[in-house]
């Protein structure tokens, strides 16, 4: 896990051997993947707040709050930022003070540091705490959380963190108005995240892949509702995942 590879964009990330998969998509790039299908849409539903709690699912080397940060600064945003992340491989937070990130990221080099050396980092602004362990377990010590970033490894071989029962305890986490990332676009887990209470969305911000958005409410959004009980009327072989 522990060799770096180069992304389309030019950031870096890595190839896990547990899940066989890589951390991001090699032809979109990391900071570009974390930016479009995280970043971006959710702070800009949520542009009216100054004050941001976040869940990101998993840490994994950072991008997604990293990328957060430098949304935040390079866009001179009043913002408050609480960052709360799961990450079961001790080892590789610890790491990240070695990883060659991008050159976007060189202003925050401190906070990835103090993340690989404490698992975690607070100032005025910023507040980020990296939780070693069970994200099933986790979660359900959270609250009053504005965005879910939802980026654990696919279904396919993560599928604990792609269950009704994992969305339900997201749900119960979120606010109200709460809004959830993800790059899945699979009528399995937008089933489960609708079996689970969420409205779903798809999005497509670069023009040529699609994404999921869920909202715990049905809202008028730049985004294209889809009614989940039509597809499962029309795709019969769908269906949710369950622990």
């Amino acid at each position: 896990m522990n060799k770096e590879i180069q992304t389309i964009d030019g950031s870096n990330t890595l190839f896990s051997t547990k899940y066989n998969q890589h951390f991001h998509d090699l032809k979109t790039g990391a900071i570009k993947e974390s930016l479009n299908k995280h970043v971006i849409p959710a702070l800009r539903l949520k542009k009216d707040l100054k004050k941001l709690k976040i869940l990101d699912i998993c840490f994994g080397i950072g991008y997604n709050t990293f990328s957060t940060i430098y949304y935040i600064l390079e866009n001179n945003l009043n913002v408050n930022l609480e960052i709360y992340s799961p990450e079961l491989d001790e080892d590789l937070i610890k790491s990240l003070d070695k990883f060659t990130f991008p050159k976007e990221f060189e202003k925050i080099k401190h906070i990835i540091n103090s993340i690989a050396k404490n698992f975690s980092y607070e100032d005025e602004k910023i507040k980020i705490e990296v939780f070693i362990g069970d994200a099933r377990k986790y979660i359900k010590t959270l609250n009053d959380i504005d965005i879910v970033y939802q980026d654990a490894f696919s279904s396919e071989v993560n599928k604990e963190l792609w269950s009704v029962e994992y969305f339900q305890d997201i749900f119960k986490l979120c606010k109200d108005d709460a809004i959830m990332t993800t790059y899945s676009i699979s009528s399995n887990v937008r089933l489960s995240m609708y079996e689970a209470g969420f409205f779903i969305y798809e999005i497509n911000p670069s023009g040529k892949r699609k994404q999921t958005i869920a909202l715990k409410s049905k809202k008028d959004i730049e985004a294209k509702y889809i009614d989940m009980e039509l597809k499962k009327s029309r795709n019969k072989e769908a269906k949710a995942f369950y622990d």
